[in-house]
């Protein structure tokens, strides 16, 4: 393990949680960045993570960047965070009773600026909801801010009944993944 500092380029108080479980000190710079993306869902995840480490790069060279972006894609097409309530409605309805993607895209560019980028992608069920069961959630707040309009690791996850791949990944950052690509720079 070297001393070189770790700067995670995210907002996301999901990711500043997953990222302490590694034991490495780090700050917090997020950058912004644009977000408009139409590729696929996988290549979108990995495209919008690469602009946001670049970003923090360019404003801490020497440092070692860890940007993620994730995205929920039901028949290949993404769903990001819902804009309202009636947005949440559509999203959760279209997963309702049905298997979904989770993409996440972990960039990392080391000390010496070289980029490293992988993606991770798990498969999740989700029970049939009623509409006034999702209703409730949807009044519940949690799922304006996440993408898909739900979080496995809270009141949704009484619906999802199977997960296959990375549990963080669903979270918001692939720690399996992650460590991988923190060794490739030393700092694991």
């Amino acid at each position: 393990m070297n001393d070189t500092p770790l700067i995670l380029a995210s907002a996301s108080p999901r990711r500043r949680e997953l990222m302490v479980l590694t034991g490495l000190p780090f700050t917090v710079d997020a950058p912004d960045v644009d977000e408009t993306c139409t590729l696929p869902p996988r290549e979108a995840v990995m495209e919008l993570s690469r602009r946001k480490a670049l970003a923090a790069a360019a404003l801490h060279p020497g440092c070692v960047i860890l940007a993620a972006d994730t995205l929920v894609a039901v028949d290949d097409k993404a769903l990001g965070k819902p804009r309202d309530a009636e947005d949440a409605f559509r999203m959760l309805h279209s997963l309702s009773g049905r298997w979904h993607q989770v993409c996440t895209g972990v960039s990392v560019v080391d000390a010496q600026g070289t980029l490293h980028c992988e993606a991770d992608v798990t498969d999740v069920h989700f029970e049939t909801m009623t509409d006034e069961a999702i209703r409730r959630y949807i009044a519940t707040g949690e799922p304006m801010d996440k993408a898909g309009a739900y979080a496995v690791q809270g009141i949704a996850g009484l619906w999802i009944d199977q997960l296959r791949g990375s549990h963080t990944n669903v979270i918001g950052l692939p720690m399996a993944l992650t460590r991988r690509l923190l060794e490739n720079c030393g700092l694991l």
